[in-house]
């Protein structure tokens, strides 16, 4: 398998070239074109309780769409639902990613839902993350532009959770209210920071999907009513 990307970093889209029968699992709706002879097949991976687990807990859809290539081999498109960067990252091991942000993967590696932190007491950043465990390759979005920050063994980094893509799993965090006291977080409009500590990567996003939410509704007609 291999994963181009193209477009990026503003509308970014994916294609993954795939040797004949290989297939690439991606979240339901990202599949933007293919080339004829690749078959699309809707599953729950894991069964219906772990489709419910990605769905409820993770923020994933709970079927999977499995594109495999036929005879010859093919080519699979991918896009996210917001405009951003994507990325393909190299697992082995585990991979820790944000609500919406797991786009697909190869086979070989598994996806589930894990407990990430405490959530926002005024919002829904944090809860549950998604976790990709095994060897293959991610290919996950942002909303906006990607970084990507290497750290070293003990350096620590404190990132609001609406701008966390992904981290490796030998990467250490904790979370907390990033002000002391309610007051202080409403008067602030901060809410809850993971506290990054290394060696590992660590991939953040420019913008906060929860933000676009929450302006969308301030400024949407039927809000006002």
């Amino acid at each position: 398998m291999h994963i181009e990307v193209r477009h990026n970093p503003s509308f970014a889209a994916a294609r993954i070239a795939l040797a004949e029968g290989e297939s690439i699992r991606a979240q339901a709706g990202a599949m933007m074109a293919t080339s004829t002879g690749v078959e699309v097949e809707a599953k729950s991976e894991g069964g219906l309780f772990q489709g419910l687990k990605r769905s409820v807990l993770g923020g994933e859809s709970m079927f999977v769409s499995r594109l495999t290539a036929g005879a010859g081999g093919g080519w699979v498109d991918l896009a996210a639902r917001l405009p951003g960067d994507l990325t393909a990252i190299d697992v082995e091991g585990g991979l820790n990613l944000a609500r919406g942000a797991w786009l697909g993967s190869s086979e070989g590696v598994d996806i589930d839902a894990k407990w990430g932190g405490l959530r926002n007491l005024v919002g829904s950043e944090g809860g549950f993350l998604v976790q990709a465990e095994g060897k293959g390759q991610v290919l996950a979005s942002c909303y906006g532009a990607l970084d990507l920050v290497e750290l070293k063994p003990d350096e620590g980094i404190v990132l609001d959770s609406g701008h966390m893509v992904a981290f490796d799993d030998g990467v250490s965090f904790t979370t907390r209210k990033a002000s002391r006291g309610l007051m202080n977080t409403l008067k602030s409009g901060e809410g809850l920071v993971f506290e990054f500590t290394g060696p590992g990567r660590l991939w953040t996003q420019s913008r906060n999907p929860s933000e676009l939410v929450t302006w969308l509704t301030d400024e949407l007609p039927f809000s006002r009513n």
